[in-house]
């Protein structure tokens, strides 16, 4: 019995005094670049965005649902340089389309286009209700 109790206590004994760290989670420098650009107003592929749009029925005729619009980004020279994707996702009243970033790095003031028209990346989808 008192081998029995032995064994326990150096079996309680190893479990409580093994390495803490073990099943730590390392940090991710990845995870904190992310909240970088989240806390600079970059959205990334994935995010919902908002989109202000004229209203005009030249945008309703060339921007349908599923649309890839191409994002432009002015840059300190006035040139406008693309930046990133968003795929339409649908319309929101006469003024707002929502949609998705698909590819690059979008910021509210960047203009995303198709042909001859053009929508301003306002926001994060949150406003485009």
């Amino acid at each position: 019995m008192k081998k029995v109790a032995n064994i326990l206590a150096i079996a309680l004994i190893s479990c409580f005094s093994a390495p803490l760290h073990a099943n730590a989670v390392s940090w991710s420098p990845l995870q904190e670049e992310r909240e970088e650009k989240a806390a600079k107003g970059v959205m990334e592929k994935g995010a919902a965005v908002c989109l202000f749009q004229s209203g005009t029925a030249d945008v309703r005729k060339e921007i349908r649902v599923n649309d890839i619009l191409t994002v432009y980004r002015e840059n300190q020279d006035h040139q406008m340089k693309e930046v990133g994707k968003i795929r339409v996702l649908s319309y929101v009243g006469e003024d707002y389309l929502k949609g998705e970033v698909v590819e690059g790095e979008v910021k509210a003031g960047d203009i995303a286009k198709k042909g001859d028209v053009a929508s301003l990346v306002v926001s994060e989808s949150k406003a485009c209700k």
